[in-house]
Formats: structure tokens, C-alpha cells, sequence
């Protein structure tokens, strides 16, 4: 049985008779019987419960053996953030004994966590820490059986980090007793990576499939017309998220991976308003993520925006699994991704050598190994000094003379000082090399036309941002770099091809289609740094209130 550690008080806390008579209002006391199961591992979680006389037992079935993780006493309530998601269930729970319960349901929870401050911090910091339990531990039934040199695995892997689901990971090549997991389950070495779910599994699903059978978005109800929609959930539209369903409003928020965008990946942001001692992108936008829940707002994982269409109103987005979501105004933060590097090969090495993100998966996968960053901006600098304290050594590879342009100060004297980074300016990767596995590259220097082949087999590219724009079909402006422009930088022959039909012109962050919005690293001209994003997010909902009011 895991331990739980000295936050028993806050993981577990019980609550007094003041703070269940006010939860009584909310719910209903009920008897139970002996053995009654009231929460069960797969079901959707529809209420959660405080225990008044008796016993609750709290245990994870895994390969056919319960393992105990809590008995919940008088005062103690169930639940962890499976409860606050409306997501299914990663534990059963059961009253051992007869007692009496006080059941509530989700809804219920919302209007307590939005209402009552006392509560609302008590109940969210226990399901935080109870998530972080499950994780810890690998606890929850779900495992992913995958390999190292797999890029759908690093993939997965990523993805159920990423969206802090809890779950084991077994590697082909390294795990014993693999073979007979295999043979249960009837999967081929070749099949890998698999997600194992209950007695559901899935061979190499995508990030939509999985999210699917483990039902990330079970308790979201999409069919309605939202008062506004929020394409991404990175700092901006978490940020816009947050405010728009903290004031009101009916907020549906469309995530193609995971809460946090790009700078989810960052090992640590350091430079962020509040955290001296920096915080990771993961936990960021974690607590983003919560945050906008706390306050009502639907946030769709895996569902990608795949057109726009924006001829009539309520503007409607059709999503790549055939869905449609409606609304009267959008926020679009959908952000850029790094830029990928014209080599022939690319795209065979990208997940099994080759990556777009510097967090601690990858940082496994370089320990005692060189590795090779490309790029100058910042999270370029904060891969390379997260990295040295894995790898044996960091090479990065700038194009221009050196980072001052390009990288806050701080990274840049952090990285001269380090003595396993080397700076190799005017240097750029020409080719790639290997078979299955990246094995070695080559990059040559601008300055002298040299060129040198190292046996480096992890290359992570961090340069340029290309937005992620191509799914608004034509509906906005965009500029040259294909970003979109907003407020004053629309041009009167950019609002005449757009035929504006308003007397008033476009408001600050407002596109050249009335009630769409840009915010964050999508939008033409901003500043790629995350408190500019999050502050974007918050303007562009005072100017969301005032369209939604014309």
C-alpha cells in the first residue's frame, strides 16, 4: 500500500459541523448498506459524497487486486479533480459498514466552489493533492505499453503527462514479464504504443481516442450556443477563459493536446510575475486549467478546431471528429509552433530523435548523452540549462553571431557559465542521419562553410513560430507571416476586403470579423512572452462584454 505523507490533514482534511451544515443545504443524507459501492472505477462522476457516521473505503483495482489507498473517517469527503471535470472515475469507493452519507452532486460542487471561499479552497487543494497522489503512485488502471525509439509513445506519454492523468508505463524493451501482459491483452510488439484502459484497449490511438475512452470530456455538453468560444488553451486562452467564465459568461474552450499550449513544455519559467522561484509550464497551465473549471468553463481536450465558419451568426467551428460547436463571439489563442527545418528526412525522426518540446520525458531519454538545441529565443535557453543537469553535453545552434537579440539576460549568463553547454553560433543542421532512430547529424558553419558530423542522436528544434492559422479559411486578416492582425494595425483596404459592416472601428484586439478576437503568440505584433499572453486574455473579455452588448 503507497504511504500518504504528512499532508494526510489537507490531502484527507475533515470538515466541522458548521461546514456540513452548509453543505446540507446542497444535498441529501441517505443511508447506505454494507459493501454499497458508490463511486466505480469507469463510471462518469456525477456526485461525491460526505461521510456523516461509518466508513468509506477508497481503493484501486488493479490486475484483479484492490490496493487501499484511504478509509475515509466522519468529516472526510470523496472525490479528487475527476469530480470537479465530471471525467470517469480512477477509483471505487465503497461503505465497508451501514452508514450515512451526504451525497452531492457535481453541480452542486460548482455552486460551492464559486460561492463559499472557505470550502472551495478545502475541497480544491484536496483534489489537487489527491490527483498528485494517484500520479505519484501510478495508481488509476490505466497503462501505457510503450517504447523509447517509438514516437507515438512519446507522444502518449506527453499527452497523459501533460493533461496530469494518472497511469504506469511499461517498456517493451525493458520491462520483465512483458510477454504475458502482451498475451492477455492479445497485443503484438508490433501494435505498441498501446493504452491500456479497463479492459478497453487501444492500439496506437491518436490523442482524440484517448481522451475519448478515458473520458476526458464526458462531462461537457457542447450542443448549446455558447456566449463565447476559446480556440486554445495556452496562457492567453486559459487567461480569457478564466475571466469570461469568472464574469459570467458561457465559455467553451477547444484544446487540440493539452492545457498550457507551447509553454507547457517549458521546464521552467522563471521570469513570470509571482514565482521567484519560477514555475514549470505543466504546472502553470495546470493550475490555469482548474481555475477556469472553478469558475464554470467547459475545457474540451483533443477537440481540434478544423475550419471556421463564419458567414452567419452564431458563428459555428467544425472540429476534426466531425463535431460542431456554436457561438457569438470567439477568442482565438490557438499560438505557433516552432518552425520545422527543411531537411529531406524530418519527419522520420520526429518523435524518435527529433523534438519540439524540452520536458521531463524527453530529458530521460538524454541522460550521459550530447544533445543538440536549435534555436536563440527563451525556450531555447531554458531547454539547454534544464537539459545539462541530464545530459552529458548541450550543444546550441544559433544562425546569427549570438543570443543578446534574441534571450533575456539571465538565461544567457546562466548558459556562459555552464560548463557543459557550448554556444556554437552560425552554425545550422544540413542533415540528418540514422535508420529507425536518429544516430548522428551534421551541421555546418556559415562563416568558414565547414562542416562536421557528430554522433548525437537527440536534436530538439526551438526556432521561429509558424501561427496556427490555416483553419480560419479566409475569415480574417492576416498579415505577411500569416499572423493575424488586430485593432489599429487593420489597414482600411484590410477592412474593406473584410467588407466591415460596423460604423465603429475594430477594438484593440479585435479582428477584421466583428466578435472574433486574436490574443497571445497568434496575434500579428505581440510580445512572445507569457504574462503578455495571459494579459491579452484578460483585456480581450472587458471587449467581448461590449460587442456582446451592440
Amino acid at each position: 500500500m503507497p504511504q500518504i505523507d504528512d499532508s494526510r490533514h489537507q490531502t484527507f482534511p475533515k470538515l466541522d459541523s458548521a461546514q456540513i451544515e452548509r453543505l446540507a443545504a446542497f444535498g441529501r443524507r441517505r443511508r447506505t448498506a454494507p459493501g454499497e459501492i458508490l463511486i466505480e472505477v469507469g463510471s462518469s462522476v456525477k456526485h461525491f459524497f460526505v461521510l456523516i457516521e461509518g466508513s468509506i473505503e477508497i481503493v484501486s483495482p488493479t490486475g484483479g487486486v484492490e490496493i487501499p489507498i484511504v478509509t475515509h473517517e466522519p468529516g472526510e469527503f470523496t472525490g479528487e479533480l475527476d469530480v470537479l471535470l465530471g471525467r470517469k472515475a480512477l477509483v471505487r469507493g465503497r461503505t465497508p459498514v451501514a452508514s450515512e452519507i451526504l451525497e452531492l452532486d457535481r453541480s452542486a460542487l460548482g455552486q460551492i466552489v464559486q460561492t463559499d471561499p472557505e470550502l472551495s479552497e478545502i475541497f480544491l487543494r484536496a483534489f489537487v493533492l489527491r490527483r498528485s497522489y494517484l500520479i505519484t503512485n501510478s495508481l488509476g488502471g490505466v497503462v501505457l505499453v510503450g517504447s523509447s525509439h517509438s514516437a507515438g509513445t512519446l507522444r502518449l506519454r506527453a499527452f497523459l503527462t501533460r493533461n496530469g492523468h494518472p497511469h504506469a508505463y511499461v517498456d517493451v524493451e525493458r520491462a520483465e514479464g512483458m510477454q504475458d501482459l502482451l498475451d492477455h491483452f492479445a497485443i503484438k510488439v508490433t501494435d505498441v504504443p498501446v493504452l491500456i484502459c479497463g479492459e478497453t484497449v487501444l492500439r496506437n490511438p491518436t490523442n482524440a481516442e484517448a481522451a475519448n475512452c478515458l473520458g476526458f470530456n464526458s462531462g461537457i455538453d457542447d450542443t448549446s450556443v455558447h456566449d463565447l468560444i476559446v480556440v486554445g488553451a495556452g496562457p492567453a486562452g486559459l487567461a480569457a477563459a478564466v475571466y469570461a467564465a469568472s464574469e459570467g459568461l458561457n465559455v467553451m474552450v477547444l484544446e487540440s493536446s493539452a492545457p498550457g499550449g507551447q509553454a507547457g513544455s517549458s521546464s521552467r519559467i522563471e521570469n513570470y510575475l509571482g514565482f521567484p522561484t519560477g514555475v514549470t509550464g505543466q504546472e502553470l497551465g495546470a493550475r490555469a486549467f482548474i481555475q477556469a473549471q472553478k469558475f464554470g468553463a467547459n475545457v474540451a481536450i483533443a477537440r481540434v478546431a478544423a475550419s471556421l465558419k463564419c458567414a452567419h451568426q452564431p458563428f459555428a467551428i467544425e472540429l476534426a471528429d466531425g463535431g460542431v460547436v456554436e457561438g457569438n463571439a470567439i477568442v482565438v489563442a490557438t499560438g505557433a509552433e516552432y518552425r520545422r527545418l527543411p531537411l529531406p528526412n524530418l519527419a522520420k525522426f520526429e518523435g524518435s530523435g527529433v523534438y519540439y518540446g524540452a520536458g521531463f520525458i524527453e530529458a530521460q531519454f538524454c541522460k550521459d548523452e550530447e544533445i543538440a538545441i536549435v534555436g536563440g529565443g527563451n525556450s531555447a535557453g531554458q531547454a539547454a540549462v534544464f537539459l545539462s543537469m541530464h545530459a552529458k553535453h548541450v550543444h546550441l545552434l544559433v544562425r546569427g553571431p549570438g543570443l543578446a537579440d534574441s534571450m533575456s539576460r539571465y538565461l544567457i549568463r546562466r548558459i556562459e557559465e555552464c560548463p557543459t553547454i557550448t554556444l556554437r553560433p552560425f552554425t545550422q543542421i544540413e542533415a540528418l542521419e540514422g535508420d529507425e532512430h536518429l544516430e548522428r547529424i551534421r551541421w555546418r558553419k556559415s562563416q568558414t562553410g565547414l562542416s562536421e558530423v557528430r554522433d548525437i542522436r537527440h536534436v530538439f528544434l526551438m526556432t521561429g513560430a509558424s501561427p496556427n492559422t490555416d483553419w480560419l479559411n479566409g475569415c480574417v486578416a492576416l498579415d505577411d507571416n500569416h499572423f493575424i492582425k488586430t485593432g489599429s494595425d487593420l489597414q482600411p483596404e484590410d477592412l474593406g476586403a473584410a467588407k466591415w459592416p460596423l460604423r465603429r472601428n475594430p477594438y484593440l484586439l479585435e479582428t477584421s470579423l466583428p466578435r472574433v478576437f486574436a490574443v497571445g503568440d497568434v496575434r500579428s505584433g505581440s510580445v512572445k512572452r507569457v504574462a503578455s499572453a495571459v494579459g491579452e486574455g484578460s483585456i480581450a473579455i472587458q471587449l467581448v462584454h461590449k460587442v456582446l452588448a451592440e
